[in-house]
């Protein structure tokens, strides 16, 4: 008996998958789905050692394809707001409630829903399932997969990436780089500075420059597509010492850039890393370039025509499009629900929505087999 994309969303939002953690319990389901299905896919274990990606074809792997991705970890759930368990699916009206409903397990499980039909089809080219963990942390399993991508099939004719948009293909978005600065001083006590080696004062000449690097980058290129329509530099979080009366031995901080498209953003950060002093060092916690597809591109022309919306120009969120595209593999974005839901309590898919987006999967369908 076929599963239904409601069905199917209640299983995925049920394995509480949230961003860093295992996820063998949720890719097993879905591996167990596709081979009833007759699907053939990959598991490919990441170096964590305890998360995978997935890979599956339905028709010709040796023919150029089309890949729909997406990703199944979610964003943590604490929020008191939550009126019920977030990892249990809850119905309300229209609405489907839990964490990773819109972000973007319900991408996730329409896609899983087309299966069947898809089998049935005579596709004259692939069509790929690839699913990714992490991407919640800067795309960081992807790009394993991506790797894998020779040894999995011909070089793909193009991906659509199932991010919440309404629906409507997206043609860029803005690339990311996180950084992440540490400082390892000396500690004593506070009226003995000359005895001791203040981890925290130690950040601030590379917290300086970041500020005058985030201030200067809204002169810099624009690009009026992304709103703000300038690169951006913000430190996210500062932490350091032990109480007011003892010298900080340890300090950290972490910034990110998000870069307009043809601006690599890790050179956004290249004068904050300049700024290193004596006891300080960065790692970089995450990257991936920003997505820009041609309005004329075949593959933007086909998303308008599966989904039925014309394209929009930008978004300035993120998502592992960009990593596609550097591979050589054209990508769009365009899935069900809407982004200011996610990462909210109280999150959610609408029915439509979901078989908005089980609709769209199978027109792709469709169009192969034509």
């Amino acid at each position: 008996m076929q599963a239904s994309g409601a069905a199917l969303l209640e299983q995925l939002v049920g394995f509480p998958s949230v961003v860093g953690t295992p996820n063998d319990r949720l890719m097993q389901f879905v591996a167990d789905y596709l081979r009833k299905h007759g699907v053939p896919f990959h598991l490919l274990k990441g170096p964590e050692g305890d998360r995978y990606n997935l890979f599956a074809t339905i028709g010709d792997a040796s023919r150029p394809g089309y890949i729909l991705s997406g990703h199944v970890d979610v964003v943590p759930a604490g929020e008191p707001e939550w009126l019920d368990d977030p990892f249990v699916l809850r119905r309300d009206g229209g609405r489907l409630i839990g964490r990773g409903s819109c972000d973007m397990k319900g991408y996730v499980a329409a896609v899983l829903a087309a299966v069947p039909e898809l089998v049935g089809m005579e596709l004259s080219a692939p069509v790929h399932i690839a699913l990714s963990y992490d991407e919640e942390a800067g795309c960081r399993g992807v790009p394993h997969m991506i790797a894998a991508l020779p040894d999995l099939c011909a070089l793909p004719l193009g991906c659509i990436v199932g991010e919440p948009t309404g629906l409507v293909p997206v043609l860029a978005h803005k690339g990311k780089a996180a950084l992440r600065l540490v400082a390892e001083g000396r500690s004593g006590h506070s009226s003995r500075p000359d005895q001791g080696d203040n981890a925290i004062h130690a950040l601030l000449p590379a917290l300086s420059v970041a500020r005058k690097q985030a201030e200067a980058l809204r002169e810099g290129p624009q690009d009026d597509r992304f709103a703000p329509p300038y690169s951006s530099l913000q430190i996210g979080t500062v932490q350091g010492g032990q109480a007011l009366n003892i010298i900080p031995d340890h300090a950290e901080a972490s910034m990110e850039a998000r870069a307009i498209a043809g601006v690599d953003p890790k050179t956004l950060l290249a004068p904050v890393m300049a700024a290193l002093g004596p006891g300080v060092r960065g790692e970089w916690l995450s990257t991936y370039p920003a997505l820009s597809l041609e309005a004329d591109h075949p593959l933007a022309t086909l998303a308008a025509h599966i989904s039925g919306h014309e394209p929009l120009g930008a978004v300035s969120f993120g998502t592992e499009a960009g990593l596609f595209q550097q591979a050589g593999v054209a990508s769009v974005i365009c899935g069900p629900g809407d982004i200011a839901r996610a990462h909210r309590p109280e999150e959610y898919l609408t029915e439509d929505e979901l078989a908005g987006a089980i609709a769209m999967v199978l027109a792709l369908g469709r169009h192969l087999a034509s």
